[in-house]
């Protein structure tokens, strides 16, 4: 029996595409819409609109044309420093298109979405890990589009019969295992990313925000999963909306947490270049720690990440990173 159809807004995007090629290989049928604006190329999987999400009557269009049983949406803005410079980019981006998205869906009839939500809804947690119940209060505006979108489904999924899942990403890293996928930011931010490229010699140093975190090391603690495993979560998220499960919010982490300077001395003993390090002033909406509590998506799925291990995301990113120098 075919597999249903399924639209992905930001599949060209790191984690989209990652998403995109996962469920084309266990035999979903794949449409992407993707505006093209932070990676500049499609990929080689499923059919392709490049259409904006502002634009709400070709979103609906497309949607009426292909009817999917479902969307899994990741087209965003996801640099909290630039949300912290340029607010207004992220609530348009963030907010006013994912409106215009789900509008057109309820217009289109499609009653099922995965949304890609984010750690940052915590803000500063008081409890570590962090579990999905924590209070949601965001210490920028990133974290801010994201949790009001949260809020939006959860009216949505009373008004309207909608299902859905929030997955809430903690550090996503790492590269398609095969080298095909990566990570493809025109000014990437992301640390390990940037370490890569340093190493690569693309940067004379690497940066360091903040030293003085109250961490074992100074420096901020995170946790990284591998984006092949958080891929995995998708599938088995949207497995789980397409056999009637109701709404859930998830938390998508190993539960461990690396420093800035763990993953530095990582990246040097994985690509055996002793790069250049500078240690500068904090970021704006930095948590000193944040790391998942993923006991919720363990056990209602099932859910075992393949690549928990730190030196083998860094080793795929390093991979990936090598193939498009």
């Amino acid at each position: 029996m075919a597999k249903p159809k399924i639209l992905i807004t930001g599949g060209c995007g790191y984690i989209g595409s990652h998403v995109a090629k996962l469920l084309v290989q266990n035999g979903y049928e794949v449409v992407i819409i993707d505006n093209l604006s932070t990676t500049g190329k499609k990929i080689p999987y499923g059919k392709f609109y490049q259409v904006d999400l502002a634009v709400e009557e070709k979103v609906e269009k497309i949607l009426k044309e292909e009817k999917p049983e479902a969307v899994m949406h990741f087209a965003a803005s996801i640099v909290v420093p630039e949300s912290v410079a340029f607010p207004l980019k992220y609530y348009r981006n963030n907010v006013e298109n994912t409106l215009k998205l789900l509008s057109a869906m309820s217009r289109a009839k499609v009653k099922k979405f995965v949304f890609s939500s984010s750690a940052a809804v915590y803000g500063i947690p008081k409890t570590i890990p962090v579990p999905e119940d924590a209070p949601l209060e965001p210490i920028n505006p990133y974290g801010r589009t994201k949790a009001m979108i949260e809020r939006v489904l959860e009216d949505l999924s009373h008004a309207e019969a909608l299902d859905y899942i929030a997955l809430r990403y903690f550090n996503v890293a790492g590269a398609d295992p095969e080298a095909e996928l990566g990570p493809a930011y025109n000014q990437p931010t992301h640390l390990i990313i940037r370490a890569l490229k340093t190493a690569k010699g693309e940067y004379p140093y690497l940066e360091i925000y903040g030293t003085n975190y109250p961490t074992p090391d100074g420096t901020c603690i995170r946790d990284y999963i591998h984006v092949m495993d958080l891929a995995e979560a998708h599938i088995l998220a949207l497995e789980y909306l397409l056999d009637g499960g109701k709404s859930l919010v998830l938390n998508c982490g190993y539960g461990v947490g690396v420093s800035v300077r763990q993953v530095v001395e990582a990246v040097k003993k994985v690509t055996g270049v002793d790069f250049k390090v500078i240690e500068t002033e904090r970021r704006p909406g930095d948590p000193p720690v944040l790391i998942a509590d993923n006991r919720k998506i363990k056990s209602l799925f099932s859910w075992e990440p393949k690549f928990q291990n730190l030196e083998i995301i860094i080793q795929h990113a390093w991979a990936w990173e090598q193939k498009i120098k």
